[in-house]
Order: structure tokens, then C-alpha cells, then sequence
């Protein structure tokens, strides 16, 4: 009988690049909104704000870039220095890696006979690929990937940023504030959504996350505005 792979569309594939999209889009949306808004609280002027968040964008598209980088950079360095351990010790000790194997097949519920041709079989087709996923829990194909994590974050960032900035920019000055807190609210709405969807995770929960962090962040911004504008002025 002829073997095919059955298809089931599990998520955890996207769990990289979908991290790095949430948190920068997160990242942009919250933290630009709430630079606008405290720089509107202190009452200054419409090209200053835009300035500020064009900046805000800028500087935290990158930081989140170079930040992503590094992380998932010094991820993968990890990933790869165990995976040069593996072939070291499948090079210089097979029997003992063979028994290895075998004993974590075992864990799994294999009889330990079944476990021992299994590990035989295995060393067989991928030594290195069975060791990596049993052992260490990771696919020597699928590793980290840093330069996409921070294109994603980045790109993300940018995306989610240039909302709110659009919307003060487009706001009269006794509306900006309000107008600007609601359309970040209800961009957050959407991608705490999206984000569950994408993951399989309870929507209500993930969109109650994001809201309550976006209100928080934001009035904190406008209180500290607010009062030094006071004194300022």
C-alpha cells in the first residue's frame, strides 16, 4: 500500500513570521498613538505631532528591525551550535547515540524492541535529523530565520504606526485626540483578532489583551501631556 502525507493545516509553521507581525504591528500602533496623542495633550501643533510621529515611526521601525535581528540571530547561532555538537558526537560515538536514540523512542511508548529498529531506521535515512528532533526539538531545515523576523517586525511596525498618524493628521485640533484614540482602539480590534484567527487562539480574550494595553499606554501619554503642557505653558 501506498503511503501519502495527510494534510491537516496546523499553524505552527507560521509561528515565526506571525510573532514577528503581531508584536510590530502591536508595537506600532500602541506606541505611535500614544506619542501622538501626549504630544496633542500638551497642545502643540499639527505639522509638530506629525513631525514627532514620523519620527516615532522611523526610529521604532528600525529598532524593532535591529531587535528582531539580534534576537532571533543569537536564536539560531544556539540552534546551530547544538546541531554541530550532534554531528560531532553521531561522528565520534554512533553506538552510543544509536542507544540514545533508541532510549527516546522508548519514552515515547515504543517497546524497546520496536524502539531499536526504529533508531536503526532512522539513523539510517537522517542521522543527524532524527537526533535533532528528538533530542533538541528542532528540524535542521527550519531554523530560525532572522533577516525575515526583522523585515516582518519592521514592515509591521511601519504599517501600524502610519494609522494613527494618519488619523491625527487628518483630524481637526478639537477632534484629533478622540478621533485618533478611536481609530487606534479599533485598529487594535482588528489585529487582536486577526492574530487569534491565525493562531487558533480564542478571539475574545486576544482582542481584550490588546485593548487594555492600548488604553493604558495612551492615557498614560495624555496625562503626562497634559500636565506638562500645564507647565510649560
Amino acid at each position: 500500500m501506498r503511503l501519502t502525507r495527510h494534510s491537516e493545516g496546523h499553524r505552527v509553521g507560521i509561528g515565526g513570521w506571525l510573532r514577528a507581525a503581531v508584536l510590530g504591528a502591536n508595537d506600532g500602533v500602541v506606541s505611535t498613538a500614544s506619542l501622538v496623542i501626549g504630544v496633542a495633550a500638551a497642545d502643540a501643533s499639527t505639522p509638530a505631532i506629525i513631525t514627532a510621529g514620523l519620527a516615532g515611526l522611523v526610529g521604532g521601525a528600525l529598532s524593532m528591525a535591529v531587535g528582531e535581528y539580534v534576537s532571533v540571530s543569537s536564536q539560531r547561532d544556539v540552534e546551530e551550535a547544538d546541531l554541530e555538537q550532534e554531528r560531532a558526537e553521531l561522528r565520534d560515538q554512533p553506538e552510543h547515540e544509536l542507544h540514545e536514540l533508541t532510549w527516546l523512542l522508548t519514552t515515547k511508548g515504543m517497546s524497546m524492541e520496536t524502539a531499536r529498529a526504529a533508531a536503526h531506521e532512522m539513523t539510517e535515512h537522517d542521522a543527524l535529523g532524527a537526533h535533532a528532533l528528538e533530542e533538541l526539538g528542532i528540524r535542521p531545515g527550519e531554523l530560525a530565520r532572522p533577516m525575515q523576523a526583522a523585515v516582518v517586525s519592521a514592515l509591521a511596525f511601519a504599517l501600524g504606526a502610519a494609522l494613527p498618524l494618519l488619523a491625527i493628521a487628518l483630524s481637526s485640533v478639537s477632534t484629533r485626540m478622540g478621533i485618533t484614540a478611536a481609530a487606534t482602539l479599533l485598529t487594535l480590534t482588528v489585529l487582536g483578532a486577526w492574530s487569534a484567527r491565525l493562531g487558533g487562539a480564542p478571539v475574545g480574550r486576544a482582542v481584550l489583551r490588546v485593548l487594555l494595553g492600548g488604553v493604558i499606554a495612551m492615557g498614560l501619554t495624555a496625562a503626562i501631556g497634559y500636565l506638562f503642557g500645564a507647565a510649560v505653558g
